[in-house]
């Protein structure tokens, strides 16, 4: 399966990785790399989680829009 996975990087330089269809699956390293790593172990964590309780993968219901800003 395919996760959409989100990264960006706190004011402290931590990254930060978020899958937003996996309610509450993130993920905070020193590294990029490390953060992709550690999503990923969430993520086969949480779907295993889910299987074990008999438990639907929420639908993905996540719209992604660029919008311009004028400053």
């Amino acid at each position: 399966m395919k996760f959409r996975v989100i990264i960006s990087q706190d004011e402290d330089g931590v990254f930060i990785a978020e899958c937003p269809s996996l309610p509450g699956c993130i993920s905070q390293c020193k590294t990029r790399e490390e953060a992709l790593e550690n999503i990923n172990d969430a993520i086969e964590g949480y779907l295993e989680s889910l299987k074990k309780h008999n438990e639907p993968i929420p639908p993905c219901c996540i719209y992604e829009e660029i919008i311009e800003v004028n400053i």
